[in-house]
């Protein structure tokens, strides 16, 4: 039995850190690899051939060579695993969907793949399978109990291409205790957290080892939902780094409380834990109260993560700004409150609804949910919750103006100073190898401080640690991540209008440089206008050498200096022209996320898109 599994791309957000994996970081092409489908190939029975595509890093295949096509899927990705999973339908695939979004929301999926995995796997895709042998799979397998992770495999780690990421995944529990009213852990896993053994962290870790990874992180939720069994976990790591003298450094995601349990912050260190992600959310404790945060009340938020610096252990935090009791002074609090934490990785989003948390349901018995909302991103200009104190298209305007404030470089300096004066002793001294590391060193020299100008260039001098040499790598993360982050908000918080001259005079250029093959009716331009203009070239005839060579240019240009996209139909291609394609796209990639393509379905073997670079649109028969 021949098994696709296939993760979506996802599109550009913080998470991505786009311009670090691509601009900074040696060889890389994403953060996190789809442990879910390695996971899921390893409930799979033995004789089956399973192959994992990641788009994030790899192109799909068109026409491949399987019995049944899996694509999962975050509600991020839902367009793209919809338009996966119809096109592999419609060319005679079985295909089954699962992810997060469809344990969530089953329901959407019912007109889209032939059977549907809702819930832990570790029961019904075994179950599943067999149905799918035998021709008797149903629709929709639903989890309705609770998995004992001991039934959990070591995930296929040799199926992902962990070189083309900054770490791998691992993961020890499910589940968190607390009662957050807008977070769907609960929802999906309970609040009764759940564990794998030592023993089968260990085979983990083994076959990661097997692999010379050296960076992991533990996708769990909450690590110390079960403080108990985290401090057996620490321990344990610690063990294992020393029996293999093999150096892991691991991050994770935990609850503030960390900070409050001495012995957990000795552990976490002496585990090699370099840094945590902490959902802070706001510092404002009624709001705190409002939405069931009260893990993080009744005490002093800043002391507490000056408290984990101690520790030499970094801290990234999630904010959220539009509770109900937030109003349009929220954001100066929040302003402040990041400055003086020192934090850098500061993820603050507008507070989203997701289906089946208790706040969407609470705000849709309130009347109080956007039916035009965006999607399940919540780093966007946008939400799908309307605001109970501050008008909604003000509380954007200054959600996009913390954002700026935060990313100057003035203030960028101002925090990682004001961090490394609590940090003493940084578990995180790199993970590189010395050229790798002088590398990173000198292209952030070279893309990122040298470009911001001589006041970049001040602020980043003041931040280098003279007299602590220890912490100059996490300094120089520091500059990487805010400068990714900076680089996401001025591709996609930029809300003034598109000047259409500029768009008009770029998409004349390309016309100009064209013109002899659309005056021979070889190729159709066209400009629509809107928010984000499109120009779109049709190629409905053979083209040679030097229509892409003089393409090359003005497109370019046009993606360079306008925030237009460009739309590449091409319905007629020769073989002979691939190595003029290739470089008209070699010059457009870096802008790739912009640039779609749609290929003739007599095409589609023919031109091997990556899609994990360009938009490939997939249109079903």
């Amino acid at each position: 039995m021949r098994l696709l599994l296939i993760n979506p791309r996802f599109p550009d957000s913080f998470w991505s850190f786009r311009w670090a994996v691509k601009d900074i970081l040696p060889g890389l092409r994403s953060v996190n690899p789809p442990l879910g489908l390695a996971t899921l190939a390893g409930l799979c029975p033995p004789d089956w051939d399973i192959t994992i595509v990641d788009e994030n890093v790899e192109p799909i295949p068109l026409e491949p060579e399987a019995d049944l096509v899996g694509v999962c899927g975050m509600g991020v990705q839902y367009p793209r695993q919809s338009e996966l999973l119809r096109y592999y339908r419609s060319r005679g695939h079985f295909v089954v969907a699962g992810g997060s979004y469809a344990s969530l929301c089953p329901e959407k999926y019912t007109d889209l793949a032939d059977a549907v995995i809702a819930g832990e796997a570790e029961h019904i895709w075994p179950q599943f399978c067999r149905d799918f042998q035998a021709g008797e799979a149903v629709q929709v397998y639903r989890e309705t109990g609770s998995i004992e992770l001991s039934a959990s495999p070591t995930p296929r780690f040799d199926l992902l291409k962990l070189p083309l990421y900054t770490g791998a995944s691992v993961q020890f529990s499910r589940g968190c205790p607390f009662r957050c009213e807008f977070c769907d852990i609960i929802v999906m896993f309970g609040r009764r957290p759940r564990v794998k053994t030592l023993e089968q962290v260990g085979r983990e870790l083994d076959a990661l080892r097997g692999q010379g990874v050296r960076r992991a992180f533990f996708v769990d939720d909450n690590l110390i939902g079960n403080k108990p069994q985290a401090k057996e976990l620490l321990r344990y790591l610690k063990r294992y780094q020393e029996q293999h003298n093999y150096k892991f450094s691991f991050g994770t995601e935990a609850s503030l409380n960390l900070a409050h349990d001495e012995e957990l912050l000795r552990l976490f260190r002496e585990a090699n834990f370099s840094w945590v992600f902490i959902g802070i959310e706001t510092p404002d404790e009624a709001s705190l109260k409002e939405t069931k945060k009260t893990q993080n009340t009744g005490g002093n938020i800043l002391e507490d993560i000056r408290r984990i610096y101690a520790y030499g252990i970094d801290v990234q935090a999630g904010f959220i700004v539009g509770f109900d009791n937030d109003t349009l002074d929220t954001f100066d609090v929040q302003y402040q409150f990041i400055m003086e934490s020192g934090i850098a990785a500061a993820m603050i989003g507008l507070l989203h609804a997701l289906p089946r948390t208790p706040l969407y349901e609470r705000l849709e018995k309130e009347g109080r949910l956007r039916v035009q909302g965006v999607d399940c991103d919540n780093t966007r200009l946008g939400t799908n919750v309307v605001p109970k104190q501050m008008p909604y298209d003000e509380m954007v305007r200054r959600y996009q103006q913390l954002y700026h404030r935060l990313l100057a470089d003035s203030a960028v300096a101002d925090r990682i100073n004001s961090k490394m004066r609590y940090m003493r002793d940084p578990v995180y001294t790199g993970s590189y190898s010395v050229r790798d590391s002088v590398g990173i060193v000198w292209r952030l020299l070279a893309k990122g401080i040298l470009p911001g100008g001589l006041k970049r260039w001040w602020h980043f001098l003041r931040t280098l640690p003279l007299r602590h040499p220890r912490h100059l790598p996490m300094v120089v993360g520091d500059w990487i991540t805010s400068l990714s982050m900076a680089d996401y908000v001025a591709r996609n918080f930029d809300t003034a209008p598109e000047d259409a001259s500029r768009v008009e005079h770029g998409a004349a250029s390309v016309r100009a440089a064209l013109a002899r093959y659309l005056e021979a009716g070889k190729l159709a331009c066209t400009l629509r206008p809107g928010p984000i203009p499109d120009l779109s070239l049709s190629l409905s005839h053979l083209l040679d050498a030097g229509f892409y060579s003089n393409a090359a240019k003005p497109l370019e240009r046009l993606l360079r200096t306008t925030r237009a996209n460009i739309t590449l139909n091409i319905e007629s291609f020769h073989e002979a022209q691939c190595q003029h394609l290739d470089a008209l796209l070699k010059r457009l990639a870096c802008y790739g996320d912009r640039v779609s393509i749609v290929l003739d379905e007599r095409l589609r073997t023919l031109l091997p898109i990556d899609s994990s670079v360009f938009n490939l649109v997939l249109r079903p028969r």
